[in-house]
């Protein structure tokens, strides 16, 4: 019994070196035309499938992402209601409850002020022709009917609002369904999905699947939490700004600059700028206005969205450093757009899992099908 251990162990892994040794031109015509037609198929149907959910993916994984932010809390409801769909529902409607009640807030408060633009054009028309004739370069401009020109245009703008908020509710209800319903999905059967995911992946590519999936999640939680906390701070500082200096709607636009913050190019930026020409025009007051541009810049635009968001993310994600975390929130957003934001450290965090797996000392090439470790060494 002692003296076969031996030599059947050398007897599987002679099979296993014979059949990591077999070539593609051992394969026969019908083995090879089943692989190409599996591969064409496989291929086809991934793609419609990208094509079909390209302008929700990113619905899609940031459910899946704040589900498992959440899951302490869906936890907690679980265990006082004793019923996953139940804790599911809650921990959403707990969640959602506030945001739709801002949204609307929001929604009522901009309409206000549109109207409010429609009824004073004059009043509004005179004060910023007012002001560009305090401009040392304007004082010889005729500029009136110029400036009348665009109030009617943003009052005109200002009363489309309903109708171009009932026409982004068809796309913006369906990334929203697939928000909820993955975040539920994730919650309720989060673990079984691990479970068949990792049964499905072949011994000799545990190593290899387990540093992607290791560097998915750990990017995926990194950007995701550092652009939330960034967002939060840079609204906070248009709030607190907007509140020292006695501009109307402070809420509103700070939701205002936390929710396009997440679009390329445009940022706080676009609401604090604005915001201190109306000091300047308005209020007659270029202190204000001065202080809110500096603030707004410095601390907004620079450090907040140039280091803090890339440090936060990289030190949350212990899995990129800070250029490279900085060079995939950068260029994502502006190759992707707002899907960039997740996309682009996903694309550099599961390149840098590639480099890693290869180079290793135990490369995943080497594992058997059962996992263990193949010697081709004489």
């Amino acid at each position: 019994m002692t003296e076969r251990a031996p030599a059947g162990a050398a007897a599987d892994r002679r099979r296993v070196d014979r059949r990591s040794s077999e070539r593609i031109a051992d394969l026969t015509l019908p083995e090879f035309r089943r692989i190409v037609v599996t591969t064409l198929i496989a291929s086809a149907v991934g793609a419609a499938f990208l094509w079909m959910v390209r302008t929700v993916i990113v619905a899609g994984i940031l459910g899946a992402v704040i589900a498992a932010y959440l899951r302490p809390m869906y936890a907690a409801v679980l265990r006082r209601t004793g019923r996953p769909a139940l804790a599911g529902i809650l921990t959403l409607t707990a969640v959602a409850v506030p945001a739709i009640g801002i949204t609307a807030y929001s929604y009522v408060e901009i309409v206000r002020v549109a109207q409010y633009l429609a009824e004073h054009q004059a009043e509004v028309t005179a004060r910023i022709d007012q002001a560009l004739g305090r401009l040392v370069f304007m004082q010889n401009v005729r500029s009136g009917e110029s400036v009348r020109t665009y109030v009617i245009q943003a009052s005109d703008y200002g009363a489309r609002v309903p109708l171009l908020v009932r026409q982004a509710l068809s796309h913006f209800s369906v990334a929203t369904t697939i928000f909820l319903f993955t975040a539920f999905y994730i919650f309720t059967k989060g673990e079984r999905v691990s479970s068949y995911l990792q049964a499905q992946v072949p011994p000799r590519y545990a190593e290899f699947i387990g540093a992607l999936e290791r560097n998915l999640r750990a990017v995926l939680y990194g950007a995701v939490y550092a652009t939330f906390v960034t967002q939060l701070l840079k609204s906070a500082v248009i709030f607190l700004m907007n509140v020292a200096f006695g501009v109307p709607l402070a809420g509103v636009l700070a939701l205002l600059a936390f929710v396009i913050g997440f679009f390329p190019i445009v940022g706080s930026w676009s609401v604090y700028v604005p915001v201190a020409l109306w000091l300047l025009v308005f209020r007659d007051a270029p202190v204000r206005a001065g202080l809110m541009i500096a603030i707004g810049t410095l601390l907004n635009t620079l450090f907040i969205s140039m280091y803090l968001r890339p440090k936060l993310a990289a030190d949350r994600s212990r899995v990129l450093d800070f250029y490279w975390m900085f060079v995939g929130l950068i260029t994502g957003v502006y190759t992707f757009g707002l899907a960039g934001i997740i996309l682009g450290p996903i694309l550099i965090g599961l390149l840098k899992a590639v480099v890693d797996t290869v180079t290793a000392q135990t490369s995943w090439s080497l594992l058997d099908a059962e996992g263990e470790l193949v010697e081709t060494g004489s």
